[in-house]
């Protein structure tokens, strides 16, 4: 039985570790539909809700880092200098990346911009209100607890690819997932997977992922006013789609669907493979003192 649970280290093994965190989120699941309920008949404005699934994860990740005896800093949330510094420089890049299959949009002419006649600074604040909260929770989700456990059970390329299934199982039930659009977004959506996961890789902390993430979604949805994995955004500009197919572009469900998105997001993952990261440095050896 030693053999089952317990490495030769005697550590509980990473798969039960998975199976605790999988099984504290879904008793958190439990607690969040009366609490939204209650919150609801409360009249309280669904924008105050979002934080509630990203505090719900992170309660279940403590849990288990408190009974692993590790901080909950372990898992890549440090929010020292060096932490915000990644998640700014991974906010940029994201937005450049977006902004990039963008321009080579308009470059075959499949989109052009109009300027929105509402548009508002409080509209692309509100819009990254809510983008911070579902790149937080779908960091926390997949490059947390969850793939550092894959990482020291499976190996870097088992985790990667066994999550890049999961994240574009997740967007599976989101609208517009049929025909070639859930082909070209599936493959995409594994791709920006794998890439997110190396920019953990590359730093060991969850701050350039959640940047990367955060700054595409932002300036997707709340800069030009795309579909966000198939969710309609309000943003600062409109897209208007000429004849070009929606394999180049991604239509309704946006860039990740199209071949643009694609290709960025394989150029980002070179770069990440070629980059040799600034993981910080490890903590020294402790050193077991003679007994007096």
């Amino acid at each position: 039985m030693r053999t089952i649970f317990r490495d030769p280290n005697g550590q509980l093994r990473n798969g039960w570790w998975i199976l605790i965190f999988l099984l504290f989120v879904l008793a958190t699941r439990v607690v969040h539909a009366p609490l939204v309920a209650a919150l609801k008949a409360l009249d309280v404005p669904e924008a105050w809700r979002d934080p509630l699934p990203v505090l719900f994860v992170l309660l279940a990740t403590w849990a288990c880092t408190r009974l692993r005896r590790e901080p909950l800093s372990s898992i890549g949330l440090e929010l020292d200098r060096r932490w915000w510094r990644q998640l700014g420089a991974g906010f940029g890049l994201g937005m450049a990346a977006l902004a990039l299959a963008a321009l080579l949009m308009m470059a075959v002419g499949g989109v052009q911009f109009e300027l929105q006649p509402d548009r508002s600074a409080s509209l692309l604040a509100w819009g990254l209100y809510g983008f911070v909260f579902a790149a937080a929770l779908e960091e926390l989700l997949f490059r947390g607890f969850l793939f550092q456990r894959l990482l020291d059970g499976i190996g870097v390329w088992g985790a990667q690819l066994l999550l890049a299934g999961l994240f574009a199982l997740a967007h599976w039930g989101n609208p517009g997932m049929e025909g070639a659009t859930r082909i070209w977004a599936t493959v995409d959506i594994g791709l920006a997977s794998m890439m997110l996961g190396l920019a953990y890789l590359r730093t060991r902390s969850l701050a350039l992922p959640l940047g990367l993430h955060l700054g595409w979604n932002w300036m997707q949805g709340s800069v030009l006013g795309f579909g966000v994995s198939g969710h309609a955004a309000a943003g600062w500009w409109q897209p208007v789609f000429a004849d070009a197919p929606a394999w180049m572009t991604g239509g309704d469900f946006g860039p990740e669907a199209g071949a643009f998105g694609l290709l960025v997001d394989l150029v980002m993952l070179v770069l990440l493979w070629r980059w040799k990261g600034r993981a910080p440095a490890p903590a020294p050896a402790m050193v077991p003192v003679p007994a007096s």
